[in-house]
C-alpha cells in the first residue's frame, strides 16, 4: 500500500464516528435524531415525531405509514458533519415488532447510545437491545432524556444501569433540578454549568449561558436550593462512584452518562461534543481471512439492509452497504462474495434518510446506498483484492405466523415481486408449507404490526390487495442437520413443519411448552431459535 493511501485512510477513519440509537418505544429516539442533526447543521428546523398537520414530518421518519402513525418503522441512515467529524447515524425502529430490523443495523454500528426515558428508567425493549450491543461489544453510551419532565432520582437511575445490566456507569454530566425546575446541566469534564434557555419547542439550537463553577454569577442565575443540591449530589459521585476509564468504554463494560431534553435541547450539543471525544472509531471487522482492519488498503463491506421503493416514482431497490476497509470510489467493480460475479458500483448513493444524492468516494465507518437489481442480500460481503466474507447476518425466532392469500389472480405478478422484493428486504420472514399444493406464502414476524406494514406497501406500492389467515403458532426452531436429522427424529406431535425461504426444515410450535416437549421427546434432535447464516445460496422466490 502506498504511504501516501495509509495516510488518506487513517485520516478519514480518525474523522469519522458511526453509531446507532436504540430505545424503548416513546424514550424519544426521533426527537433526539433530529436534535443531533439540527446541532450538525444537517437540517435548519427540527421536526416533532408526532407532528401536528401543520407541522413539518421528522427527517428520519421518511415513510408514508411512519408519518401517518408518528412512529419509527423502518431504519435510516443519516450521515452529517459537526467540528470536523464525518457521523453516520443510524437511525433504528423504536417499536418492538422491528427488533430484527434493529439487530442487523446493529451490525453495522461501532458505537450505541442507549436512550432511556429518565421516568420510567431501564425498558424491556432498551434491555433486549442491550444484550445485542453486549454480544458484540459495542460501547454503549446512555442518554437520559426528558428531564424537564418529574422523573426519578439521578442517582437511582445510575444504580438501576449498573445493577441490572452490570455496567459501571460514569456521569459526564450532572442534572440540574428536574422538572419545571430542570435548568441546566453541570458538565463534569470541564466544571462548567451550562444554561439552557427554551426556544420554540426545540425546533432551533438552543441558546444558553455557559459559567465556571466558581462564578459569582452562580447566584443570580440559579436558585439556592438546586445549587446546593447539585454540590451534594456532586460530592457524593466524586466519593462513591468509578473513575472514567475510556478503555473500559471501548470495551462496552462502562456507560457514560448524560442528562437532558432532546425536546427542549437541554444537553444535546454537550452530549454530541463528549461522544465525538470518546466514541470508537470504525473499527475491525471478523471475516473468513481474520481481523480486517479499517486501514487494510483493499476496499471491502458488507450489505446489512435493503429497501424497496424509497423513491416510489422511480420503483427503486438500495443496498446498504457498511464500509469496512480500504477506499470506495465510484464505478469500481467489486467482488460479490456469495455468487463470485464481478459488481461494478456505478450509482453508489450518500443516504440521509429518503434523501439521496451521488457520492463519489467514502471511507471506513461510512453506509453507502447501492441500487440493486436483484444481486445483493442482507449479509452479502463485497470486496477488492484477496476473497474473504464478514461474518454472516442471523434470522431470529418469528412469534406469529399467517397465510398471505391474493384474492385477485390478475394480480399474481404484482404480488409475486411484491413478496419478493419485501422478503429480499427483511421485511418479514417468508416461509412456505412443505404440502406443493399449497402456494401461498406464509409470513412470520416478531409482531402484528410487521403484517399491517407488509399489507399497507403492497397495496401501496405494488397495488396489491392481500388478506392474512392466522396460523396458531408462537415458536419457531431451525433444525440443526436439515431434513436428513428431521427424517431420522421420525414422527413429532403439537408441531407442524414448513420451509423457509432456503429451503430449510423449520418446526412451528404453538408454544415453548411444546417446544420444550418436543426436544424431550426427540433428545437427539438439535433445535435453533436463529437461523443459521447462508453463504453462496440464493433464496428461493414465489
Amino acid at each position: 500500500m502506498s504511504t501516501e493511501l495509509l495516510a488518506e485512510l487513517k485520516q478519514a477513519v480518525d474523522q469519522r464516528r458511526n453509531f446507532a440509537i436504540i430505545s424503548h418505544p416513546d424514550a424519544g429516539k426521533t426527537t433526539l435524531t433530529e436534535k443531533l442533526l439540527l446541532y450538525g447543521g444537517a437540517i435548519h428546523e427540527a421536526g416533532a415525531v408526532k407532528a401536528r398537520r401543520a407541522q413539518r414530518h421528522a427527517t428520519s421518519d421518511w415513510m408514508e405509514m411512519e408519518q401517518q402513525r408518528g412512529i419509527s418503522i423502518t431504519s435510516t441512515v443519516l450521515q452529517f458533519d459537526y467540528d470536523n467529524y464525518r457521523i453516520n447515524l443510524l437511525d433504528t425502529p423504536g417499536h418492538q415488532d422491528f427488533s430484527e430490523d434493529t439487530y442487523r443495523t446493529l451490525a453495522a454500528a461501532d458505537n450505541a447510545v442507549m436512550l432511556e426515558d429518565a421516568a420510567k428508567g431501564l425498558e424491556p425493549q432498551t434491555r433486549k437491545l442491550f444484550e445485542v450491543c453486549r454480544m458484540r461489544g459495542l460501547p454503549i453510551f446512555t442518554f437520559f432524556n426528558k428531564m424537564d419532565r418529574p422523573g426519578r432520582d439521578p442517582l437511582e437511575l445510575l444504580d438501576e444501569i449498573e445493577q441490572e445490566l452490570g455496567l459501571k456507569t460514569y456521569a459526564v454530566n450532572w442534572p440540574i433540578g428536574m422538572g419545571d425546575r430542570f435548568k441546566g446541566v453541570f458538565d463534569r469534564r470541564h466544571a462548567r454549568i451550562h444554561l439552557f434557555e427554551r426556544t420554540s419547542h426545540g425546533t432551533k439550537a438552543a441558546g444558553g449561558t455557559t459559567i465556571d463553577l466558581g462564578d459569582p454569577r452562580i447566584e443570580d442565575l440559579l436558585e439556592r436550593d438546586l445549587y446546593y443540591q447539585m454540590k451534594e449530589d456532586l460530592e457524593l459521585l466524586d466519593g462513591v462512584a468509578d473513575e472514567f476509564d475510556l478503555d473500559l468504554v471501548h470495551q462496552g463494560k462502562m456507560t457514560p452518562v448524560f442528562f437532558g431534553s432532546a425536546m427542549t435541547n437541554f444537553g444535546v450539543e454537550p452530549f454530541l461534543q463528549s461522544f465525538l471525544d470518546y466514541a470508537l472509531a470504525p473499527t475491525v471487522h471478523n471475516s473468513t481471512e481474520g481481523a480486517i482492519e479499517p486501514t487494510h488498503p483493499d476496499f471491502t463491506g458488507f450489505v446489512f439492509k435493503l429497501q424497496a421503493n424509497m423513491d416510489p416514482k422511480h420503483r427503486d431497490r438500495v443496498a446498504f452497504v457498511r464500509v469496512c476497509s480500504g477506499k470506495f470510489e465510484k464505478d469500481m467493480t467489486v467482488n460479490h462474495a456469495r455468487s463470485g460475479k464481478n459488481v461494478r458500483l456505478s450509482h453508489p448513493q450518500k443516504l440521509f434518510a429518503q434523501g439521496r444524492e451521488s457520492l463519489t468516494e467514502a471511507y471506513p465507518g461510512d453506509v453507502i446506498g447501492l441500487n440493486n437489481p436483484g444481486v445483493f442480500a442482507i449479509g452479502d460481503t463485497i470486496y477488492k483484492g484477496k476473497k474473504l466474507e464478514f461474518d454472516g447476518i442471523p434470522c431470529f425466532s418469528p412469534e406469529i405466523f399467517a397465510y398471505l392469500r391474493n384474492p385477485n389472480p390478475s394480480k399474481f405478478k404484482q404480488f409475486r415481486k411484491g413478496v419478493n422484493e419485501l422478503r429480499e428486504e427483511g421485511a418479514v420472514q417468508i416461509m412456505y408449507s412443505v404440502d406443493e399444493a399449497k402456494r401461498d406464502p406464509i409470513l412470520a414476524a416478531v409482531g402484528q404490526l410487521q403484517f399491517e406494514v407488509v399489507q399497507f406497501r403492497l397495496q401501496n406500492e405494488y397495488g396489491v390487495e392481500t388478506r392474512l389467515d392466522p396460523l396458531g403458532f408462537s415458536v419457531a426452531r431451525w433444525v440443526v442437520g436439515g431434513w436428513e436429522a428431521l427424517e431420522s427424529a421420525g414422527r413429532l406431535f403439537n408441531t407442524a413443519t414448513v420451509k423457509d425461504a432456503w429451503g430449510r426444515p423449520v418446526l412451528l410450535f404453538k408454544n415453548e411448552w411444546n417446544c420444550h416437549q418436543a426436544q424431550a421427546d426427540h433428545p437427539e434432535l438439535q433445535l435453533n431459535s436463529v437461523a443459521p447464516v447462508v453463504s453462496g445460496q440464493e433464496p428461493q422466490s414465489l
